[in-house]
């Protein structure tokens, strides 16, 4: 697939610059948008612009929300979104929340996170507002400890699945891969929390107790795995930032459809059903070899989420983490996130 087109943008200091224009952005893998940066965001989408800076090479470039048509949220606690998502509406934007829905209260690992009943009440919420199948329930990551165990871990996702019956289609998981993390591994240890890695056969375990008991209390929810290299039965590997759905809620949007490679052509009388033809595949060949997220932009930065959660691959450290909110919070509106 080819890069995103590029544009001229007139910056905040009045001068002008190059901008890549994505099409579709993600917000993001990198730090919690909709929680902590909901306003910030939504100024600069009017603004009409960002900036954002490699993680790698520290290079700052600019992004244009000029040809921007969709929106992947990612977040563990989206209820600033419900005041903005009539914006994306006038704008004909569509979009779609990726909502991190654990329960690790009464561990404290994710002491940032308002409590479980009000995240659940905030993803009923947002699937009032924005329909069925816009918001995907994750528990992630599956965590084991020496105070969480396998059983521990399907009763708490047996007490979410229960309350989020008729708000959700799926349930995407992913097994906890400390090792491959060392500020992960340093971060735990530091906070004193005994973990464990994942065996092969206990993901094996976990995978088809959750099958069986998402037969057992009639959910039905599609499973899926996040960037897991394990088949598993009655598990299929997960797209987070998804072609079919942006098909299925956007298909009007032939500027996107274009984009995606996609035709639809209309029925007719005797068979009004649409056809649907993908030309090619969106795969993102930058992700992790396991991952099977389309191309899109993502616009956070690490080290800028203040949850502050104890397995948090995207933070150095909480201290970091802390202090470039606080810069954030100096110059709420500025073109990057940190200010």
């Amino acid at each position: 697939m080819a890069q995103w087109q590029k544009t001229q943008i007139q910056r905040d200091n009045g001068m002008m610059a190059e901008a890549q224009a994505p099409v579709i952005i993600s917000a993001s893998r990198s730090t919690d948008i909709p929680a902590f940066y909901a306003d910030w965001f939504f100024h600069r989408l009017k603004v009409g612009y960002s900036a954002w800076t490699n993680p790698f090479n520290g290079v700052k470039s600019f992004v244009s929300y000029e040809k921007c048509r969709f929106i992947v949220f990612w977040s563990k606690n989206p209820e600033p979104l419900l005041g903005h998502l009539d914006e994306l509406k006038a704008r004909n934007i569509g979009c779609y929340i990726q909502y991190t829905l654990n329960d690790y209260e009464r561990e404290g690992m994710e002491k940032g996170v308002p409590s479980l009943e009000k995240r659940i009440d905030t993803f009923k919420r947002l699937v009032d507002q924005l329909g069925q199948g816009r918001v995907i329930w994750r528990f992630d990551p599956l965590i084991l400890t020496d105070q969480i165990g396998m059983d521990d871990l399907l009763r708490k996702v047996e007490n979410i699945g229960d309350q989020l019956k008729g708000y959700t289609e799926k349930l995407v998981f992913s097994y906890a891969d400390i090792k491959l993390y060392k500020k992960v591994k340093a971060n735990l240890e530091k906070s004193n929390i005994n973990y464990s890695e994942w065996l092969p056969e206990q993901m094996i375990e976990f995978a088809k107790r959750l099958v069986e008991l998402n037969k057992a209390k009639g959910w039905n929810y599609a499973l899926a795995t996040c960037g897991e290299a394990a088949n598993l039965d009655g598990v299929e590997h997960n797209r987070c930032i998804d072609d079919d759905l942006m098909i299925r809620f956007a298909h009007h949007d032939k500027a996107l459809m274009d984009f995606l490679g996609v035709e639809i052509t209309e029925g007719d009388l005797f068979n009004p059903e649409k056809t649907i033809i993908k030309h090619r595949d969106n795969r993102d060949k930058g992700q992790r070899e396991f991952c099977g997220c389309i191309m899109s932009k993502d616009i956070g930065e690490y080290n800028t989420c203040p949850h502050l959660c104890e397995y948090c691959y995207a933070n150095a450290s909480k201290e970091v983490a802390m202090r470039t909110w606080k810069q954030h919070e100096n110059n709420r509106f500025g073109e990057t996130i940190t200010g």
